[in-house]
């Protein structure tokens, strides 16, 4: 039950923080600040850490890609296998490789106004935004600590 109070205080944090920065889509900064609470407790800094990095890869090859092809599925399949390549080049775990492509497809396959590199700009930032509000309830807030009560009970 505490997993689910802390991930609820941690999603609503990070879109708080998400529309009081003005951010474009505060939605993704919600997305990745869930899927860094379901991390076990051990990895969640350096997974954290990949994350970012993969998020930077992939939004970095995205806006080149988009920039160059547009949405061209060809261009999209080389640069997903390519941005596989340097996952592996750079010790990126299966983690970061996913967050990478996952971050290369949202800047490549949704049509946006902006320019590619302003798409890859604001994902980059929304997606950082919510790895650090996770990371920051994660350090406050431990999952063995208990708000109220008895820390024996659940």
């Amino acid at each position: 039950m505490w997993h689910a109070v802390r991930t609820a205080i941690a999603a609503t944090l990070s879109v708080l923080l998400a529309r009081l920065l003005s951010t474009h889509e505060a939605y993704w900064a919600v997305i990745a600040t869930l899927v860094v609470m379901q991390s076990p407790l051990s990895s969640t800094v350096p997974l954290a850490v990949q994350r970012i990095a993969a998020s930077a890869l992939g939004a970095s090859l995205g806006a080149i890609e988009s920039a160059y092809f547009g949405a061209n599925l060809v261009a999209f399949t080389v640069t997903m296998f390519v941005l596989g390549l340097i996952s592996f080049a750079l010790r990126l775990e299966r983690v970061g490789y996913s967050y990478a492509g996952m971050t290369l497809a949202i800047i490549v396959l949704i049509p946006r106004p902006e320019a590619p590199w302003i798409a890859a700009l604001h994902r980059f930032a929304e997606v950082s935004l919510g790895i650090l509000v996770a990371l920051a309830v994660v350090a406050v807030w431990r999952e063995e600590q208990r708000l109220f009560g008895d820390a024996k009970r659940e």
